[in-house]
Order: structure tokens, then sequence, then C-alpha cells
């Protein structure tokens, strides 16, 4: 149970639902409360000993602010150790907590909430006192629960699998455009990741639901049991600095925009104790690091973009931000992309990223602790499983690393890829218990085109190309695929080691446009959504393999949603 100190007058205790009889507000106990300047809710959320996190929400009831600052004294040797929505220092048992840049308004009769993790040994004793810009909040005597919002809705302990014995939500407005296509009712109710790729994403863009929206809607869809609601984090400076069609709105150097107006507004919003009782997975900045493991240095993939982000360590400073903040949440799990197979899976790759993804999850106050998985294939098609071949095959004395779609690759599909490099993440000081996501929204690989059974065995390439259920004309192909399928559908504990297949990519939202499209989003042109594109390095100068007609990255695109249904696999009914 939480423990709560609202500082309001004992009368209030009177309306907020303590034990006992009703009792009616007097004029005189309603003019009381009018007259309080300022009321504080401090809300101990989760207590392990020898730690502890704390929801703070502040009400003002005097004129408004254009800034504010909270003061209060701790009685034991309570010592905060991080926080968000709100600038927190400590000095001996006195704390201060100012206002964010973007949190200083405080209407009359507007709250605001903030958090924070602290540490302590004996007590850890609930303030007594509360200060708003140095007028004193006044205080009840502990029995009631006041105006501050009441206590958590859930025990601020993590599971270790979040997918275990929960629902997970399904994302009404996605499920209206899958159901509105023919056959669509089949796999409409099914749950996809929400996407906040913009600042404008968290309060909603062009009328459509903003991040509470969802989490409220989530509410609502989880009842008496466990609900886990998916975001994809997806913003970072100079974002995806290999590819154009799913540039962001953010330049290279905007680290301080990114933390600001993009983590900490999210941050605020996750920390909010109505929403304590769900279990919020957040998929941590796709396409990112990896990006720094491939596409840099004297690499022909290198990029002039991915060198700069390499240089300023924008990507690392800026996950590294976002494992720290939504870390500090309790019900906040997150997993942080892994590429996939057909990216890392080469040895100058795998360990190397394995590294790189220590070195964020251990920068800007983040530790491997804020670290619960990993996710690959996010928004991708790698085959989950080949069945018909495996990397120990060999054909006439070559290797199956040898043919030209393996390319001397380590691993053939994202499962063993997923279960290796999940091995490999916690040699490198992750966590033992962390799990893997794979998202399967895409690779299912089904229909006409999927092979029976092995390839012939008149050469390696024969075996391999014939036998292999990813039809992609080169494995470093991702825009719109051609012959595409539903994969897996969601389910929890599917194989060792990994947490749960995924639909992380909504079905039927196109990678990129095939054409140049003017737009207000930030996303440019990228050749490998052009169907007539003869390809670059990165897909070894090969067809891009992409379906024509393609909007921008994001919106719907019925044609696509129709082929991965008819190729679906396992295929619908």
């Amino acid at each position: 149970m939480s423990r709560t100190r609202t500082a309001v007058f004992a009368a209030l205790a009177l309306v907020a639902g303590v034990s006992g009889p009703a009792v009616a507000v007097t004029p005189a106990a309603e003019s009381a409360i009018s007259a309080i300047p300022c009321t504080v809710d401090y809300k101990i959320q989760n207590d392990w000993g020898a730690g502890f996190t704390a929801a703070v929400t502040v009400t003002n009831n005097s004129a408004a602010k254009s800034s504010w600052a909270v003061k209060w004294s701790y009685a034991g040797n309570q010592q905060v150790t991080s926080y968000w929505n709100a600038k927190v220092a400590q000095s001996g048992t006195a704390v201060t907590a100012g206002n964010e840049t973007y949190n200083g308004t405080l209407a009359t009769g507007g709250s605001v909430s903030f958090g924070l993790n602290g540490s302590y040994s004996g007590t850890n004793a609930i303030p007594t006192s509360f200060t708003l810009d140095g007028v004193t909040c006044n205080v009840d005597d502990g029995t009631g629960s006041g105006g501050g919002g009441g206590n958590s809705g859930g025990s601020g302990t993590r599971v270790d699998n979040p997918y275990s014995g929960a629902k997970v939500y399904v994302n009404p407005e996605w499920s209206a455009k899958a159901a509105a296509e023919p056959g669509g009712t089949r796999v409409s109710n099914q749950p996809t990741g929400v996407w906040l790729d913009r600042i404008a994403a968290i309060n909603g863009v062009n009328g459509g639901m903003g991040l509470r929206d969802h989490l409220d809607a989530a509410l609502a869809q989880k009842g008496s049991g466990e609900e886990v609601v998916q975001l994809v984090i997806y913003d970072l400076p100079g974002r995806d600095c290999a590819a154009l069609a799913s540039n962001g709105e953010l330049g290279p150097t905007e680290i301080d925009k990114y933390k600001t107006q993009f983590i900490d507004p999210i941050a605020a919003i996750l920390s909010d104790s109505k929403y304590a009782s769900l279990r919020i997975v957040t998929t941590i900045e796709i396409d990112s690091l990896p990006n720094l493991v491939t596409n840099t240095g004297s690499r022909a993939t290198a990029t002039a973009n991915c060198n700069t982000m390499l240089a300023n360590g924008n990507y690392v400073k800026g996950v590294g931000y976002a494992l720290a903040k939504l870390g500090a949440i309790p019900n906040v799990y997150n997993y942080l992309d892994a590429g996939h197979h057909g990216w890392l899976g080469w040895d100058d790759n795998f360990a190397p990223a394995a590294n790189v993804f220590k070195q964020a999850a251990t920068s800007e106050g983040a530790t491997v602790d804020d670290v619960q998985g990993f996710i690959t294939n996010t928004a991708n098609y790698s085959a989950l499983k080949e069945n018909n071949f495996t990397i120990n095959d060999s054909v006439n004395g070559t290797s199956v690393r040898q043919s030209k779609w393996v390319d001397w690759n380590r691993y053939v599909d994202e499962l063993s890829f997923a279960q290796a490099f999940r091995t490999e993440l916690v040699s490198v000081g992750f966590n033992s218990g962390i799990g893997m996501l794979i998202d399967t929204s895409r690779n299912g690989w089904g229909g006409s085109a999927r092979p029976a059974g092995p390839g012939p065995t008149t050469s390696v390439d024969a075996y391999v190309d014939g036998g292999r259920y990813d039809r992609r004309i080169h494995v470093g192909n991702w825009c719109n695929q051609s012959g595409a399928g539903l994969g897996e559908r969601p389910q929890a504990s599917p194989a060792a080691g990994i947490d749960a297949y995924v639909w992380m990519k909504p079905p039927g939202e196109s990678d990129g446009s095939s054409t140049a499209i003017p737009n207000d989003e930030g996303k440019g042109f990228d050749q490998m959504c052009d169907p007539t594109y003869t390809g670059n390095a990165r897909n070894g100068n090969n067809m891009s393999g992409a379906l024509p007609n393609a909007p921008l990255s994001g919106h719907w695109f019925s044609a696509q949603f129709q082929q991965l249904m008819a190729n679906a696999y396992p295929p619908l009914s």
C-alpha cells in the first residue's frame, strides 16, 4: 500500500472518502478549503527497504504562476538519487524541487506532478511540511487522502516478464483502419505498438490520440487483469542516419530539445500514479545504436550523417537519458533496439554492438538495471525461423555461410540471432534476467511462394535460395517489401529467452514513400523505397524489392496490408 501525506486541512478528509459515514461539507469548511494557498500530495509508491520511489503532486490555489519551487525537509537520512519532471536539489535534509522549462506554468487550481527516487536507512518518514514559493501548504493529520490523487494503483514492483499473464493493449486507431479493410477483422483485435515519433505525437497529431488518450484507453481495456501497453520511443537527434524515409524532426545537435521537450514530458505522463497499474513497455530508439556500429568509419556502408552522430555522441547520450528517465518509473519496462540478424549477425558487428549498447546503457545516469531487455527485427522482415537449412549445413563441401544470401553471417533467422545475442549481452554486463522481444508483424513470408522444403543440392546458392522462407532479393532490403506476410501472432514466452513475439510495427503502416512527397513531418525520400532503384552497398547493389505507390512512412498503405494478410504465416483463417 502506498503511503501518502496530503497538505490539506483535516476538514478535507471529510470529502475524500475516508472510512465512516458520509459527512456534508459545510459552507465554513468549503471556505476553509478554498483559502488553502496550496496542497502537496507526497506518495511513496514503492519502498524496498533501502530505497524508495515517491510521486509528488502540487496544486496551486493562489494566483497563477509562470515558475514554481516546492520545498520540504526529511526527518531521517533520506537522500534523493534521481528525479523527473522537476529539477531537484538537496542540502542536508532540505529538498527543493523546481519546475522544468516545459511545466513552469501553474494556473490557479492547476496541478503539476513530479517524481523522485531516494535512498535511506532506518525509517522513511513522510515529510510533514511543504512550501510552494515560500508559502506554507497546510497539512492534515495524516488520516485523509485529500486532494492529491489518492494511492497508486499498482505495487510498483516489476515482474520478470511483463507479457506473462497479461493482455496487451489494442490501439483503437490502428484497429479501426485494419477492420475497415476487406478481411481485416481477422487481425484487427491484435495488439500493436504506439509510435511516439515526434514531439507533437505526445499530445496527438491531427486530432488523433495522444499518449494520455492511449493510456486511458488501456486502463479501460484492462479490467481487473494485467495489461501491457507498448510504446515506441523514436525521435533522436539526427534520427536514422543511414536512411531518409524515417528522418526525424530534430537536427544532429538538438540533444537538449530531445531531453526536455520529448523524453521529459513522456516521463511525466508515464509517472502519473493514475497509470501505475499498467505494465508499460517502451522500445527505445530503433535503428539508432546499430548504425554507429555498421555505418561509420571507413566502411563501404558508412554515411556522413552516421559519422556525425558517432562523433557528437548524441545517440549514446539520448538513449542513455531515455533509459534513465523512463527506467526510474517502477512500472515501465525498457527494451533497447538491437537491429536484426541481417544487420548485426556478422562477426565484426555482433560483439561490437553489444559493447555500444552497454556504453549507452551506462551513460547519462542510466545503469543496466534500467534495461529489462532488447527487441530485434522492429519494423523489419527477417524470417523468425528458417526450417529448411541451418548455418551448419554444407552442400558439396561448401558451407551455407558462403552462400550469397547468408554471406558469412553467423545466423540465418531472428530466433537463433536473438537467443545468441542475449547471451552476448549478458556477457558484457547486462543482467542475466533480460528477455528478448521479436517483432513478427511482417516476417511470415507465407502464401504460394513459401517453399515446402529444402532447395536442390546442385549448389549452395540453389540450396539456400530454394529453401529460404524470406523471399527478399537481399537481406539488406527493408522498405515495404514485396511478398511479405504477417508473422506469428503476438504471444508471451514463446521460446527460451524470448519474452514475447510482438507486432511493434503496426501492419499496414508504410515504411516510406515510393516517390518524394512534400510533408511537414521531417520525412525525406529514400531510394530504397523506390521499386525501380538498383541499390547501394548496404543491399549489395540489388533492386530494392519495394512495393509501388507507397505513402509517407507511418501512413496507411492499404495495398501492403492486403498483401500481408494474403501472405500471412501461420495463414489467416
